[in-house]
């Protein structure tokens, strides 16, 4: 479930439908054994300022999400939230790891459930450095929630590693050292403990975002 941030999107027929799509998705896997991934994205494309984005991200989970999961029997229990972090489009002046936390948190707190498990991230186009850094700062928020808040990265876990590696076998020993430095500040980061200084040596600040991304 992907969305746009325009002066008129995402509309609520179009958040409605993939609300509801997500919803059935989420109900077939739970009579199959599997638990479903929630994924409800909204892009960086646009225009829009982080305080948009929030807006957008609790009307969509609270008003939308979490209610067609209930109308489709879904058990929350059984379910992953990924989600995006509240941050502004790629075009905007960047801002803090610190507000990124604070806005995000707190949407998350108005809308998702406690029973919820837990709520692991996607990067959304940030760099390594990026995802990481903000993660940390949403661990090291002094305030209480019901879920653990982590990662569930692909490009901002894998971009260096794959990068490094370029195919070649003589380069796998360095490549793996920059995949476990990566899962190293991960998990600091998934404490609120994580330094910021993973990258001596390794360049992992390279923006990962891909304008109209296409999965």
């Amino acid at each position: 479930m992907l969305k746009n941030i325009g002066p008129t999107e995402p509309s609520p027929l179009a958040i409605l439908e993939n609300a509801n799509g997500l919803a059935r998705y989420a109900i077939i896997c739970q009579e199959n054994g599997l638990v479903p991934i929630l994924e409800p994205e909204i892009l960086v494309d646009g225009p829009h300022d982080i305080k948009k984005c929030a807006t957008v991200m609790e009307i969509m989970l609270f008003d939308v999400v979490y209610k067609a999961l209930r109308d489709h029997h879904v058990l929350l229990e059984g379910t992953l939230l990924k989600p995006n972090m509240v941050t502004p489009c790629s075009k905007a002046p960047k801002t803090t790891p610190q507000e990124i936390a604070k806005y995000t948190v707190q949407a998350l707190q108005r809308t998702v459930p406690p029973v919820a498990p837990g709520v692991m991230f996607l990067s959304g186009g940030q760099s390594e450095e990026e995802a990481n850094l903000n993660l940390n700062a949403m661990n090291e928020l002094d305030t209480k929630n019901p879920w653990p808040l982590s990662f569930s990265f692909g490009r901002a876990l894998q971009a260096n590693t794959w990068k490094t590696w370029d195919g070649k076998k003589e380069n796998i020993p360095v490549a793996q050292a920059a995949l476990l430095a990566r899962c190293k500040a991960n998990s600091e980061a998934i404490l609120g403990k994580y330094a910021g200084d993973v990258a001596k040596g390794i360049v992992t600040d390279e923006s990962l975002h891909v304008a109209s991304y296409k999965y």
